[in-house]
C-alpha cells in the first residue's frame, strides 16, 4: 500500500463524493461511498445513522486515543455557481465541485492517512476515525452523537481547510434572541416609548460593548447584531422589536459566562441564548501534535470559523488541506496538489507523534 496509491484512491473517492448529493441530514448515499472505501481496504467499520467509524487494528485500551474527524455533508450550492456543483471538474490543477474544499479534501486525506496507519503495530496512540454527518447544520446526529459510542477520546485532529497550518484554537458561537420593549400605539398619537426608537440606544450598546478578556490565539469576543424585526403595518407603533445577536466566543470565556454577562448587563428587555453547546476549543502549544507541526514548518493561528471541534471536550487541533475562504463559495474548488500535500503532512505529523 503506497502513499501514491492511497492518494490516487482518495482523489477518486472525493470525485464520487462531489457527484453525490449530501446536504446535512441527507448524507446516506455518501455514507455508502465511504463504506466502500473501508470494504476495499478490508478495514472493519461501524455505521451509526450517517456516521461511519473505525479503529486501528491493534487498538489498546491502555493507550491514549487520537480522533481523526471530518464531515461529508455539505451546504446547498449558492446561486452564483457557473459550473455544475454536482460534477467533479478538473481544470488547471483544480478540482471543482460542491464540498470539494469544505470539507471533502480534508475528509479523504484523513481517511487515506488512517488507512496508512491502520495495521501498524506498537503505535503510541490508538486511532479512531469518524467521517461524520450534520456538521454544516450542527444537527443532533453528527459527531456530537458519536461521542458516547466511540472509545474515549484524548485528543483530536479535526479536518477543515486551514492550508495545512495549525489552528490551535477556534471561536465558539452563541446566538441570542433579544427583545426591546416599548408602548404600542397608533402612529398618529404621541408616544415617548416607541420600541423602534428605544432600539437605537440598544444597538449602540451592542456596537460599543467590549468583553474584558482577550485571547492570544483568538483575540476578542466578537458580538454582532445580525437581524432586526418589528412592526406589522405603517400606522401602528409596535410593542417590541426582536433582535438576533451573533456572538463569537474566545477561549477566555465559557458560553455560559457570555450568556450570564449579557443577561446581566445588556439593555434589552429580554435576551435568551438559543443554545450553549458550541464552545470555543483549543490545544496546548506544548502538545506533541503542535510541537511536531511547528517543527515541520507549519504556522499556528486562531480560527474564527466554527467546526465540529465545538462539540469536543478534549484538546483538538484543526488542520486540513484547502482554504477556508473558498468554503461555501460559488465554484468551490480545491487544488489536487493540496490533497497530495495534505496526506503527506498528515502522515509525517503522525509519524512524528504516534510511531
Amino acid at each position: 500500500m503506497t502513499l501514491e496509491k492511497l492518494t490516487e484512491d482518495a482523489i477518486s473517492l472525493l470525485k464520487n463524493l462531489i457527484e453525490t448529493q449530501s446536504f446535512s441530514q441527507e448524507e446516506d448515499k455518501t455514507a455508502v461511498l465511504i463504506e466502500g472505501w473501508f470494504n476495499q481496504y478490508e478495514i472493519p467499520f461501524k455505521r451509526t445513522n450517517n456516521n461511519i467509524w473505525a479503529t486501528n487494528k491493534y487498538f489498546d485500551e491502555s493507550k491514549p486515543t487520537l480522533l481523526l474527524n471530518s464531515h461529508h455533508d455539505t451546504v446547498k450550492p449558492n446561486s452564483k455557481y457557473t459550473k455544475d456543483p454536482y460534477k467533479a471538474i478538473v481544470e488547471d490543477g483544480k478540482l471543482y465541485g460542491l464540498g470539494s474544499n469544505d470539507a471533502g479534501g480534508c475528509l479523504v486525506s484523513l481517511i487515506a492517512t488512517f488507512t496508512k496507519f491502520y495495521a501498524e503495530e506498537n503505535l503510541k496512540y490508538n486511532l479512531v476515525i469518524v467521517p461524520s454527518a450534520e456538521e454544516e447544520n450542527s444537527g443532533p446526529n453528527g459527531l456530537n452523537s458519536m461521542l458516547s459510542i466511540i472509545p474515549h477520546i484524548d485528543v483530536a485532529i479535526v479536518g477543515e481547510p486551514t492550508l495545512m497550518n495549525l489552528a490551535v484554537a477556534e471561536k465558539g458561537l452563541v446566538v441570542f434572541d433579544a427583545e426591546v420593549d416599548g408602548t404600542p400605539s397608533h402612529a398618529a398619537h404621541p408616544n415617548d416609548n416607541n420600541s423602534i426608537y428605544n432600539t437605537i440606544e440598544v444597538l449602540q450598546w451592542f456596537k460599543d460593548y467590549k468583553f474584558e478578556k482577550s485571547s492570544d490565539a483568538l483575540g476578542d469576543v466578537k458580538m454582532t447584531v445580525t437581524q432586526i424585526n418589528a412592526g406589522s403595518q405603517h400606522n401602528v407603533v409596535p410593542g417590541h422589536v426582536d433582535l438576533v445577536v451573533d456572538v463569537r466566543v474566545n477561549d477566555a470565556y465559557s458560553n455560559q459566562e457570555i450568556a450570564d454577562t449579557l443577561q446581566r448587563e445588556s439593555p434589552c428587555t429580554k435576551i435568551t441564548p438559543r443554545g450553549l453547546k458550541l464552545n470555543s476549543s483549543s490545544i496546548s502549544i506544548e502538545h506533541d501534535l503542535v510541537k511536531a507541526g511547528i517543527a515541520m514548518g507549519r504556522e499556528t493561528y486562531g480560527s474564527p470559523t466554527l467546526s465540529d471541534q465545538a462539540v469536543l471536550s478534549c484538546q483538538s487541533l484543526k488542520l486540513g488541506p484547502g482554504d477556508s475562504t473558498r468554503s461555501h463559495s460559488a465554484d468551490e474548488f480545491i487544488y489536487l496538489a493540496e490533497i497530495e500535500e495534505g496526506i503527506q503532512i498528515y502522515v509525517e505529523l503522525l509519524n512524528r507523534v504516534i510511531t
